[in-house]
């Protein structure tokens, strides 16, 4: 890999003597793949018993649900789909795995897409609290919506807006903040070679304009005692200290907290000669003195003094030409639809917390959602399904919040079943197919007898491992045949 030569120079400032092993470490060729367990859905501690679909290695030391692996291709497991786990860059884990979490507290991921910080931070919260996540583009906040739900989040809103915007609605409403900033990307350079094409011409000059503006949103959204944690991908001081320093000398009210300096994690580097701030509080991942491609972290805690003005003005609301959102109407109590449901098909108790329609669909949270209205919402909260003449229908979205073993009907596939991959491409199930099982209120039922069956019943669709089971989506059994219900968008066709 040949890299651009003001790159080289500008690291040889920085690291003196460790450039060439730093250099090295590019060239070298190696490249580190992480798994990180969804503890919604397993302990990580269980994960190496169903895990032998990888060559699984140890785990990622600053992170406790993360784990390397090589060869395998886990984005084609049937656990994927299930949400059991999420693939993410070792080094990418660091910033949603050690952030300071208030227990209940509202978190925002400004920049979320495609979501590994999202489905983090959604697994350490455990469902309390409210999680706000966000992306400016389009097409990528779908991936993150899905991601979400397939991890089973329960607690969380996605928004496809500006900083700005959501700053204009959400002032001083969050504890923790997490900005994953857009940034000259150099920490992509071992496994993404267009990456260092393009880096001439997206500078640091360029995305330092873009971070000091999310920054200033960011402040705009943060509750007093807050946390804000800022984190980039590349390895330019201009980017990080430097963004950092810059923010801090616009509101002085700040103070950096001490990062985990876990398994070859370093400190940060001054990023001037001027600055009595210690750098070394927040966090550098080299690739070269760590299995990581790198990133850089900074924790920054909000204190009582407040500027009146701050140097950088936030722009307007801009207006938008698509429809968004309304108000969310609300209902008093749990629609009784819903609890017939529960009564008949599950075993589990019903959500607590706030129903709400917004348009047409009806949705939950486990607390009142904020005002919302005038924003671009992508996903909001859980959509539970439709009541249609007196009868409510499950959605998928509340499915992947449920355990299989609180379905009345559950039809357990093999991981490695022909009827899984049947499954997920959305054809037909046959229940007296290979590696099969068919449990009603929890007990095994001949398969014989449900080809004498002719009435339709909801069913759970679950992957099934030699310890656990977990939910994949829904279907209708009948007559041996179980209807395939899974969402089109989520096939696989190869």
């Amino acid at each position: 890999m040949k890299l651009p030569e003001a790159f080289l120079d500008n690291m040889k400032k920085i690291l003196g003597d460790e450039t060439e092993a730093f250099v090295e470490s590019f060239e070298s060729g190696a490249r580190y793949s992480g798994i990180r367990v969804n503890t919604l859905r397993l302990d990580p501690e269980e994960f190496p018993k169903i895990g032998d679909f990888v060559e699984l290695g140890e785990k990622v030391p600053w992170c406790d649900t993360g784990y390397y692996y090589k060869n395998g291709q886990p984005g084609r497991n049937p656990l994927y789909h299930a949400g059991v786990y999420y693939i993410q860059e070792p080094s990418a884990m660091y910033p949603g795995a050690n952030v300071p979490l208030k227990e209940g507290g509202k978190v925002l991921d400004l920049c979320a897409a495609p979501g590994g910080k999202t489905t983090q931070l959604g697994a350490r919260m455990a469902g309390k609290g409210l999680l706000v996540s966000n992306d400016i583009s389009e097409e990528r906040v779908k991936a993150l919506v899905k991601n979400v739900q397939m991890a089973g989040i329960v607690n969380a809103i996605v928004t496809n807006e500006t900083p700005e915007n959501l700053a204009a609605k959400f002032t001083e409403f969050f504890d923790t903040i997490v900005v994953d900033a857009p940034c000259s990307g150099e920490g992509m350079f071992r496994k993404d070679e267009e990456a260092v094409k393009h880096w001439d011409s997206f500078g640091s000059a360029r995305c330092r304009k873009m971070q000091d503006g999310i920054l200033e949103a960011a402040d705009r959204m943060l509750k007093k005692g807050g946390v804000l944690s800022y984190s980039t991908c590349t390895f330019e001081i201009e980017e990080n200290e430097g963004a950092i320093d810059a923010f801090l000398d616009r509101h002085p009210e700040y103070f950096l907290l001490e990062t985990p300096k876990l398994g070859g994690v370093s400190g940060g580097i001054q990023p001037n000669d001027e600055t009595e701030r210690d750098y070394s509080l927040c966090a550098r991942l080299w690739p070269h003195r760590l299995n990581g491609e790198g990133h850089f972290t900074a924790f920054l805690q909000k204190g009582e003094e407040i500027p009146e003005e701050p140097e950088i003005e936030i722009k307007k609301e801009r207006k938008k030409k698509k429809e968004r959102f309304r108000s969310f109407r609300r209902y008093e109590s749990r629609p009784l639809e819903i609890d017939d449901y529960y009564e008949t098909y599950m075993s589990g108790n019903v959500p607590e917390g706030c129903y709400f329609y917004m348009g047409d669909n009806l949705y939950y949270l486990p607390e009142t959602p904020p005002d919302i209205d005038g924003l671009k919402v992508a996903m909001a909260g859980v959509y539970l399904g439709e009541i249609k003449g007196g009868e409510f229908k499950m959605s998928h979205r509340l499915a992947l919040t449920e355990r299989p073993e609180n379905f009345t009907y559950l039809v357990e596939l093999d991981r490695d079943s022909p009827e899984i991959e049947r499954y997920l491409r959305g054809e037909t199930v046959v229940v007296s197919g290979e590696g099969v099982t068919v449990k009603v209120c929890g007990k095994a039922v001949r398969k014989e007898a449900l080809f004498e069956e002719r009435v339709s019943e909801p069913c759970c669709v679950a992957v099934k491992t030699r310890k656990k089971s977990f939910v994949l989506g829904l279907g209708a059994i009948s007559s041996g045949t179980v209807k395939n219900l899974y969402p089109k968008g989520w096939r696989r066709f190869n």
